[in-house]
């Protein structure tokens, strides 16, 4: 059995499927506007990332699609929506760039990471291209590639 990569210490959520079903050209740090029992969840690491997505509409950036598992201690006078549209904040630049690139065609924005920095929460938010079957198949052989290099050099 493989043995498995401890992420990073601030890491709390990677979105593995848009690193296989994109090809990412740039990242930006995103806060998160969160409530508290939203916090409480993440802290607890129940957060999914899969079919999230990032809207860009009236200026601003929405993370759409993450789901936070609510806590059952937390949420007993709160009613909590899992995946409520959460706002992204970026600065001027950021926003104007994401909107230009979006605006072309194959480019979107997906969620990419969910990690601590200090007490808060940060949201990778990457500008990418949508890969084509072919270059999934291309990823997935280079992929097993290197796992064939490493056990030969293991051997060796």
């Amino acid at each position: 059995m493989a043995k498995k990569k401890s992420p990073s210490p601030g890491s709390i959520v990677q979105n593995k499927r848009a690193r296989f079903d994109y090809k990412v050209e740039e990242r930006f740090e995103a806060g998160l506007v969160l409530t508290g029992w939203e916090v409480k969840s993440i802290r607890a690491g129940k957060v999914q990332l899969v079919d999230s997505y990032v809207w860009l509409k009236d200026g601003e950036a929405w993370l759409l699609g993450a789901y936070i598992t609510p806590l059952q201690t937390a949420c007993t006078h709160v009613v909590a929506e899992p995946t409520r549209p959460r706002k992204l904040l970026l600065n001027k630049r950021e926003l104007a760039k994401l909107f230009a690139s979006t605006e072309q065609k194959g480019h979107t924005c997906v969620a990419m990471a969910l990690y601590w920095k200090g007490s808060r929460v940060k949201c990778e938010v990457a500008l990418a291209k949508g890969k084509k079957e072919h270059d999934k198949r291309a990823t997935e052989k280079d992929r097993d590639w290197g796992r064939q290099k490493q056990r030969i050099m293991g051997r060796g």
